[in-house]
């Protein structure tokens, strides 16, 4: 393929491993930088986004660094990302998804480079987001080998936890007795101001959901006819969204809600965005239907089905093969995969998480973290290996632009890790950079490292 753009003249290979994980490699033909990088994909894939733009679960990032890099669809082909159709009574190609796509797909990678240049890579990176970041996940616990830095962006660590309990808590909290939406797209500005004012939030911006004690009962309407209030009905899904799901014992099924802060990225994910409709809601339904459960209840299934105290424990069977950490209501916290082998091998792991997502929202990222730094016997022993980044106000995998964060293109994760892994110097801190509409800059901030909120100041 010839030069383009900004991307180097590249060597294209498309290929499969048996049965059906499609993949892409991209090799420079000129000024390879001697390393492999190779990326996830996001929700249930089922494509090749081989020229995705941005970073997030972007093979051309590392090409235009003149990487050798490769991309994958998990092991199916789907209508779209939300479509599960394809797992319905298919456990080789949930296998597939959950983790054989990653590791089959870099090994075919490295033997390619090796044949291609004459010589393995020095170093072979591994970037993904959401399903990518469950990935990354998996890669570090089952197969510690394959990589020697990973970039994990909102992981979806918990994929049942998420997808079906918190994803179903959702749902149902706000479809009325009508089968409509109780909140919808035009009550999200509103919502949106009620909640920066609570939280005394400068330039709409909540740098921290946990310094914020969002209360929807003062945001309710004191008499008919209200316009800068909220019903009795729309309190109630708000309460519902920030406290979480809650088994009728009161037990927590997945840790905490919807962040405050997050309320500008309600549209794609929650409420719809005329006249696009809302992710979660369509895919929660294939997820429930095709993959959550063993057997598959099938396209019948209606997200108003799923019991809270019932069904969470009927996950278990899916929630070993497909997790790389699982949320245990019992005990209140998160039981990660082992890191330790990773960690042994000299493996770095840089995480990334926005404190405004609303989809793969951040509190289970943080007590996953707090658990591997119990493990690790602290955070600082923890931090010799694995290293995490809050940002404020950023959406899911840094999508969306509307909100007064940075985007995914705002965050440079991968050169952190190289100079971790390569000359030893672990990241303090990521630099966080808001783009004006002429492309200057509006403001940069200093991430810390987790916990660390020192060099967090504008």
């Amino acid at each position: 393929m010839p030069a383009s753009g900004d991307l180097p003249a590249y060597c294209r290979v498309l290929g499969y491993v048996r049965p059906a994980i499609n993949f892409e490699l991209r090799l420079p033909i000129e000024g390879w930088n001697g390393k492999f990088y190779m990326v996830g994909c996001g929700a249930f894939c089922g494509m090749l986004e081989s020229d995705r733009p941005g970073f997030t679960n972007a093979m051309n990032f590392g090409l235009r660094r003149r990487y050798a890099a490769a991309t994958m669809d998990s092991g199916h082909w789907g209508a779209n990302s939300g479509d599960g159709r394809w797992a319905f009574a298919n456990p080789v190609a949930e296998a597939d998804w959950a983790w054989r796509a990653v590791t089959e797909t870099a090994r075919v990678g490295r033997a390619m480079v090796k044949a291609y240049y004459g010589t393995e890579q020095k170093h072979a990176y591994f970037a993904g987001c959401s399903t990518g970041g469950r990935m990354a996940g998996v890669e570090a616990s089952r197969f510690p080998a394959d990589f020697d830095g990973i970039v994990m962006g909102a992981p979806a660590l918990d994929y049942t936890g998420l997808v079906a309990t918190f994803f179903a808590w959702l749902v149902q909290a706000n479809t009325g007795e009508d089968g409509k939406p109780i909140v919808t797209s035009e009550r999200v500005p509103l919502i949106q101001r009620l909640v920066a004012q609570a939280c005394h939030a400068q330039d709409g911006l909540v740098e921290d959901p946990h310094a914020c004690n969002v209360k929807p009962a003062t945001f309710q309407c004191k008499a008919a006819g209200g316009h800068d209030c909220l019903s009795t009905a729309e309190v109630g899904v708000l309460e519902k969204w920030y406290a979480g799901p809650k088994d009728s014992q009161g037990r927590q099924l997945y840790p905490g809600g919807l962040p405050p802060g997050s309320e500008a990225n309600w549209p794609i994910w929650l409420t719809g965005r005329p006249p696009a409709n809302a992710v979660i809601p369509f895919f929660v339904r294939d997820f429930l239907r095709y993959m959550a459960f063993e057997p598959d209840p099938g396209p019948g299934y209606e997200v108003t089905q799923f019991d809270f105290d019932r069904d969470p424990p009927r996950l278990a069977r899916m929630a070993a093969l497909y997790n790389a950490a699982t949320w245990d209501p019992a005990r209140g916290e998160v039981v990660p995969a082992d890191l330790s082998a990773f960690a042994r091998r000299g493996g770095k792991l840089v995480i990334w998480h926005g404190w405004g997502d609303p989809i793969v929202t951040p509190d289970f990222t943080i007590a996953w973290y707090e658990a591997l730094a119990r493990k690790a016997g602290g955070i600082e022993k923890l931090q010799g290996f694995a290293r995490l980044f809050m940002i404020p106000g950023m959406d899911h995998c840094g999508i969306s632009a509307d909100n007064a964060s940075v985007t995914e293109t705002g965050i440079d994760p991968l050169s952190a890790l190289e100079a971790w892994v390569e000359q030893g110097t672990p990241p303090h801190a990521l630099l966080a950079t808001k783009r004006r509409p002429d492309g200057g800059t509006q403001w940069q901030r200093r991430i810390c490292a987790w916990p660390d909120k020192s060099c967090a100041a504008p």
